[in-house]
């Protein structure tokens, strides 16, 4: 062992003495090309400068996504586990628990650009054509309500997108504004008294929540409490209903249920089961769903399981663009989950 320690430590030494010989021999080491410096030293500006020259929709760029990003960031974007969720999310920064996207948090559409080009997809950055980044660009602003689907976007027509949260960010001035306030010592005066709990961390999704089953069997209150079933005039299953709540996370990025519930990207679902088709008040709906409800089409169990299923072959013509749930038993848990959260 010790002699081929003292060989490795000579051959280190011979490295070193003919390193720069061996490498000019090799080609190592060699000036770079303006080409090879070109094709990663280039900025994109706020204003559009830099941007490169290119075109896509996104008609064509929910092919792109479905390939080259659905698998970590979801078929519409809704985000697949530790993978960031990229569409819904707006109006929600001012509230205790955010959802920042791409529509409701990136103030510039060049950011997201640049981003695309030089960094995704994972494992093979760089390797969207220019086409190919303008059109899943596209396909993300299209799932988050800001563009048609027919919208060209590229380098002339960026500019002309309007992000949500684009004067949402300031500069951060506090070392000078407020660190003098805060660098002597502590006033302790004036404190309070009492300490006020004013969320729980299960409503944060930071601690598991115990089955419901379980949960049930010790005192049934709480169970009330969560599934906001004081009045409830359609029974549900409590262990189906903690399932559905899991699947539900699919569909947050686009929609919100129960008290507070508001109409993001797609309409609150509060009360949905036996509600007329396109009901919901102060929801801008698609033709295709305007013509199901004037044809009477109701939410019932049957119709929510097959829309479901596959949205856009039960609605030809729907914006929706969830692909559906693959597994029947899926389905099944996310309506009992919407069935526990009925009209007021």
């Amino acid at each position: 062992m010790l002699k081929f320690l003292k060989a490795i430590t000579v051959l280190g030494a011979l490295i070193l003495i003919v390193g720069p010989v061996s490498a000019e021999k090799l080609g190592l080491g060699r000036k770079a090309l303006n080409e090879e410096i070109l094709a990663w030293d280039w900025d994109i500006l706020p204003d559009g400068t830099g941007l490169p020259i290119g075109s896509g929709d996104a008609i064509y760029g929910e092919e792109v996504f479905a390939t080259k990003c659905a698998s970590c960031h979801g078929d519409f974007a809704e985000g697949i586990g530790r993978w960031p969720q990229l569409a819904g999310g707006i109006d929600t920064l001012a509230e205790d628990d955010p959802v920042k996207t791409v529509g409701s948090y990136w103030p510039h559409i060049t950011t997201l650009v640049d981003y695309i080009k030089r960094s995704m997809p994972f494992g093979y950055a760089g390797s969207l054509t220019n086409d190919e980044t303008y059109a899943t660009v596209a396909y993300i602003l299209y799932s988050n309500d800001l563009i048609e689907d027919d919208f060209v976007l590229s380098n002339e027509t960026a500019q002309e997108v309007n992000m949500p949260n684009s004067g949402g960010f300031k500069i951060d001035d506090r070392s000078q504004t407020e660190y003098a306030q805060w660098s002597g010592e502590p006033c302790m005066r004036n404190c309070k008294s009492d300490v006020e709990v004013l969320m729980r961390a299960r409503f944060l999704d930071v601690t598991p929540v115990q089955d419901l089953a379980v949960t049930a069997a010790i005192d049934p209150k709480p169970i009330q409490t969560e599934l906001k079933d004081k009045e409830s005039a359609i029974p549900f299953d409590p262990l189906l209903v903690s399932k559905g709540k899991k699947v539900f996370k699919k569909c947050k990025s686009c929609h919100q249920i129960g008290d507070g519930a508001k109409n993001r990207s797609g309409p609150l679902l509060t009360g949905i089961v036996g509600k007329p088709v396109g009901s919901v008040s102060g929801f801008k709906y698609s033709k295709a769903f305007k013509k199901a409800k004037n044809d009477g089409v109701v939410w019932t169990e049957e119709e929510l399981s097959k829309f479901l299923a596959k949205p856009k072959a039960y609605l030809k013509g729907t914006k929706m663009a969830f692909a559906g749930l693959k597994k029947e038993k899926d389905s099944d848990a996310i309506i009992e989950y919407l069935k526990s959260f009925p009209d007021k």
